[in-house]
């Protein structure tokens, strides 16, 4: 307890509970007003009133305060401080907010307005509101001094009483971060695992970090200085296990008190410390020999030892709250908060209760339901390589049992590690043995309700709940395994209503639109008359394992716009995919980008051979009844008008319409040949999405190139390459297989040119007419935001006769022309822009290693939206 002189400041946790504690009547409302904000004060008068309309009403109080103590209770768990304004002078009372602090993991905080009775009742008397009788105030008073001493043993980790009016009106609040709290600390920094007595091995670490090791006059490593303003961070475990616990100790305690380091406490640090204070522990684990070695040393360096164990807290929250770090990992709700069961998490980590058959405690895999936007990097549990698992990562390689120390290097999120000399402890389970949560854990709740998604490219996108449950359906039934669906493609929207009298799209509005954009050069790509397909390829079955985390021998997946298998069998799709990857490796793409895995975007053709079902059961049928009615219709109308009858119009109508409708089979029938498996199947490539791979930091022409969508590990080329670059790798491809693939013809456009915008319009009608399904303009920049935001990606623009196929047979009849060229565009190209920006978001999740559940709310999200009422022939 402090009583806190005339005059001087009051500090306080900032993130705290902090309860009033006076006799009515001591001006508590009135210090709450003066120091807080309102919306930090939670008054007891006022939740009487808000449930009575009355704040004097003591009937209600009980329930008065179950409202207060829930909107207390969703303040804390949002992180915001709290101020519990009513007297709380009875014990019981107090015990309620120290609950509710320890409930939410903040310091509960009382500050104790001890003013004399006489003034409490002067103050009551002049309120005409209040009748309280002085007994009343007598007994709170009597309360209020038989608690004060006691306020401590409660449970208050700071106590403040001031005394008198004066010294409450002299007080001031000043507030103080946790010692967890160092989020002004940007880094870089080495998060190194746990070391276990290991010195020479962290030494080695630290010399291939770039820290200078520096040693005493005896040649004993005392400090470690590093290159580039780095810091490094330890996870605690520096202790117990290994051959030198002292010289560990001497170097990091040495780093630490130079600013070169931090360092969380580990179990075996607490226990050692227990043990040196006499505390009565299991000497297991290690401690013996700890003990041991320690035993050796100086007084004054034991004593140093003692001051820095006991100094070491649980968990650090670093950058801005987005790097955390802790022995045994810490769930989002933990970050940045001081209790009890926070110490023991961060030490210990979660137990199921039971134990493994080597008498170990089963862990329970906090790691599988993390949400949270902070990076956690822990230690305690070893595993055999470090993995990322929803931005969680536990560096804890087992050097003392023969593994490697291991440091994350952040923010770059790269892996360096060294190997120990020998085994220095025999685990007691075997080390190597998996005990790691699964990597690849999803949940509903990522992607029910309505859900909204944060893109770099076009802010915030909702989705509605009810597009959300559409989208389960197919998401969990019938998708491709979630490991590989790493995107999906957005929708296309077509230009403005072209003014023609035949046709419905022209050129001419697609390139005013992306001119109005700001946009001074375009390419415009042939229109492959296929289905969409995204080819996720590795150059081996080892990257799947590594990189998507699957294990069951498949090297990739072929995919559909709606997350689906392109191929019914996995032998299919791995046979297409070996062609892939051997085009790949024959023009020299994966040495030349320095990359192990690639996402390609592509039209796989004929249409025949995904949409067949289709085909025979809504096209053909519509052709086939068409073409066996109209020309019996034609013959007896014209019968008719031979017999002198009036059927001209009409005679003149079918016969249109007969022509429409072998137009019709004929412009679908253009997309269609037989397939037999494989066979007649050709890939029509037209972006290389994404790609990465273990050597991509380290070597590749796009490392160097890279924009800010660069990764370690991978580079979302969608963003961050034009359309030249883009086509120019599929170039290579076409010329590497072109018995696999389909080059996609271009022409390149400066929208300042009448003459450039003429001569592929020309190549437009040219292609069309010919039986082409049309164009898509696009910027050649690749990635465009204009004065007025994101820029479509692409503008589709198709031929007349193809467009009999979305329309049906008889639309270029004019009374339809003129009927259609009231379609609206507008909802169609925001939809666009929203599926563009969640998939370029996906990719760039994917490739800066973020968990599988940040990937698929983006993946999800564009599938959603593709239930959202727009015209589906626009």
């Amino acid at each position: 307890m402090s009583t806190t002189p005339n005059g001087r400041a009051l500090p306080v946790p900032e993130l705290s509970l902090i309860a009033l504690i006076g006799v009515t009547g001591s001006g508590k409302s009135t210090f709450a007003r003066t120091h807080f904000r309102p919306t930090e004060v939670l008054s007891s008068d006022f939740f009487r009133g808000l449930v009575s309309d009355d704040e004097n009403d003591q009937s209600v109080s009980a329930v008065a305060f179950d409202a207060l103590y829930y909107i207390a209770g969703k303040r804390l768990a949002a992180g915001r401080r709290v101020v519990v304004d009513a007297t709380n002078v009875r014990a019981e009372d107090r015990a309620k907010i120290v609950q509710l602090a320890r409930g939410h993991d903040v310091l509960p905080v009382a500050i104790v307005l001890d003013v004399p009775e006489e003034v409490c009742a002067a103050r009551n008397a002049a309120r005409p509101d209040r009748d309280m009788s002085p007994h009343v105030i007598s007994r709170m008073a009597r309360d209020l001094r038989r608690g004060m001493r006691g306020l401590a043993r409660e449970g208050f980790r700071t106590v403040h009483v001031l005394r008198g009016v004066d010294e409450i009106a002299a007080a001031t609040i000043t507030y103080e971060r946790l010692f967890n709290d160092r989020r002004e600390l940007t880094g870089p920094f080495d998060v190194i695992g746990d070391v276990h007595g290991c010195r020479s091995e962290l030494e080695s670490l630290l010399d291939t970090l770039g820290y200078h090791v520096v040693r005493d006059d005896t040649g004993r490593a005392v400090d470690a200085v590093p290159a580039d303003g780095r810091t490094a961070v330890f996870v605690g475990d520096l202790v117990d296990r290994g051959p030198d616990t002292p010289g560990v100790l001497r170097l990091v305690m040495g780093m630490v008190a130079n600013g070169h380091a931090l360092c969380v406490s580990g179990n075996h640090e607490n226990k050692l410390l227990r043990a040196r204070r006499g505390r009565d522990v299991r000497v297991a684990h290690g401690l013996a020999e700890s003990l041991e070695q320690l035993a050796a040393q100086e007084p004054a360096f034991l004593a140093d030892v003692d001051r820095f164990l006991d100094g070491l807290i649980s968990h650090y929250v670093l950058d801005g709250g987005r790097l955390v770090v802790a022995h045994a990992g810490l769930k989002e709700a933990y970050h940045g908060r001081a209790s009890g069961r926070v110490r023991s998490f961060a030490l210990y980590g979660d137990t199921t209760g039971e134990t493994d058959e080597y008498g170990l405690p089963v862990r329970y895999p906090w790691a599988n339901e993390y949400r949270g936007r902070a990076t956690v990097v822990y230690g305690h549990t070893p595993t055999v390589t470090p993995e990322w698992v929803n931005n969680t990562m536990c560096v804890d390689t087992g050097c003392v049992f023969g593994g490697r120390l291991t440091a994350l290097r952040y923010p770059e999120r790269e892996i360096v590690s060294v190997a120990a000399q020998q085994v220095w402890y025999e685990p007691a389970k075997p080390f190597g043995v998996p005990n790691r949560p699964d990597p690849v854990a999803l949940d509903i709740a990522d992607v029910l309700g309505k859900r909204v998604v944060e893109t770099a490219y076009h802010g915030r996108v909702s989705v509605r709940e009810e597009n959300a449950a559409a989208a389960i359906e197919v998401m969990s039934r019938f998708a491709v395994d979630p490991r590989w669906l790493v995107y999906l493609p957005p929708t296309m929207a077509p230009p403005n209503t072209s003014a023609r009298a035949d046709v419905l799209e022209h050129p001419d509005e697609a390139f005013g639109y992306f001119r109005n954009a700001g946009v001074d050069r375009v390419v415009c790509e042939d229109k492959h008359m296929g289905s969409r397909a995204v080819v996720v390829v590795t150059a081996a079955e080892e990257v799947g394992a590594r990189r998507f985390a699957v294990t069951n021998g498949s090297t990739g997946a072929v995919y559909t716009r709606t997350g689906r298998p392109f191929f019914a069998d996995v032998d299919t799709t791995e046979r297409l995919l070996a062609d892939v990857r051997s085009a790949i490796d024959e023009a020299g793409l994966w040495t030349d980008l320095g990359v192990d895995w690639l996402v390609l975007d592509a039209e796989l053709l004929p249409w025949s051979a995904k949409a067949g079902d289709l085909l025979r059961n809504l096209y053909a049928t519509v052709g086939a009844a068409a073409r066996a009615a109209l020309p019996d219709a034609v013959a007896a109308l014209s019968a008719a008008a031979e017999r002198g009858q009036d059927v001209a119009d009409l005679l003149a109508a079918t016969v249109r319409r007969a022509d429409n409708a072998t137009a019709f089979t004929t412009a679908y029938g253009r997309y269609c040949w037989p397939t037999n498996s494989l066979d007649g199947v050709r890939l029509a490539p037209f972006q290389l999405l994404a790609a990465g791979g273990e050597n991509y930091a380290a070597g590749g022409e796009n490392y160097a190139a890279g924009g800010e969508n660069y990764a370690a590990g991978g580079e979302n080329y969608a963003a961050t390459r034009d359309h030249g670059w883009q086509l120019g790798v599929i170039d290579r491809l076409v010329a590497a297989a072109p018995e696999q693939f389909t080059a996609t013809d271009r022409r390149v456009v400066d929208l300042a040119g009448e003459r450039s915008c003429a001569e592929a319009a020309t190549w437009w009608e040219l292609r069309t007419a010919a039986g082409g399904e049309g164009m898509v303009v696009k910027p050649y920049a690749g990635l465009v935001r204009g004065s007025h935001g994101l820029v479509q990606p692409g503008v589709k623009c198709r031929g007349r006769e193809y467009l009999r196929i979305i329309y049906g047979p008889d639309y270029t009849e004019p009374a339809n022309l003129d009927r259609l060229r009231d379609r609206g565009v507008g909802r169609k190209r925001a939809l666009a822009l929203r599926e563009y920006a969640l998939g370029l978001e996906a990719l760039d999740r994917f490739v800066k290693h973020e968990p599988l559940w940040r990937v698929h709310e983006a993946v999800f999200a564009v599938l959603a939206l593709e239930s959202e009422a727009v015209d589906p022939r626009l």
